[in-house]
């Protein structure tokens, strides 16, 4: 059990679909502490399998934060009121590849970044995927993503090449493969 609690809380900044809060936290010793935590509606993400089994469908866009474009699996923000995670998976895989998935399993949930903010990603792999007519960008960014098709075994070098360095791709993809495997369980979503 946890010795910290949040005596204090206000918000410094609504920022879109993000809130800055200043927290004052009383420790242990009876001493206050300021941290600062972004609030975030949370994301869905999603590992889209090819029906060989073998490759795996990455988007690659550009992500201002860090001024370059980044390679990564399909995900989004929970940002649609009510819509549970899974069907955000499914939205955003149709909306930045342009495939529907036949069959969806829940992997896992993580935080992001808990150092600083609350965001929780839910992790879906993506099966038996139909192709629609082409992605349905819902954003500028979306529609400016390349499609890239990857081969599951060629993970492992492409992170140690630096290639991919998004860890929801990683924490993606390794347990996706996993999963393929026979290694892991997931459950039907």
């Amino acid at each position: 059990m946890s010795e910290f609690r949040v005596v204090n809380t206000t918000t410094r900044s609504p920022a879109g679909y993000l809130t800055i809060e200043d927290l004052r936290v009383e420790g242990p010793g009876g001493a206050v502490l300021e941290r600062f935590v972004v609030r975030h509606p949370g994301a869905a993400v999603v590992v889209a399998v090819e029906n060989d089994r073998e490759h795996t469908l990455l988007v690659r866009q550009w992500r201002a934060a860090l001024e370059r474009n980044m390679l990564e699996v399909p995900a989004g923000k929970l940002d649609v009121v009510g819509e549970p995670p899974a069907e955000a998976a499914r939205r955003e895989l149709e909306e930045e590849t342009g495939h529907r998935a036949g069959r969806l399993i829940k992997l896992g949930e993580f935080y992001n970044s808990p150092g600083f903010t609350d965001e929780h990603s839910y992790l879906y792999c993506a099966l038996d995927l139909e192709p629609l007519d082409g992605p349905h960008a819902a954003t500028d960014e979306e529609a400016a993503m390349t499609i890239e098709r990857f081969a599951l075994s060629e993970v492992d070098a492409l992170i140690a090449s630096g290639e991919i360095v998004d860890a929801k791709t990683i924490i993606g993809l390794l347990y996706t493969r996993r999963y393929l495997a026979g290694e892991i369980a997931g459950a039907e979503a």
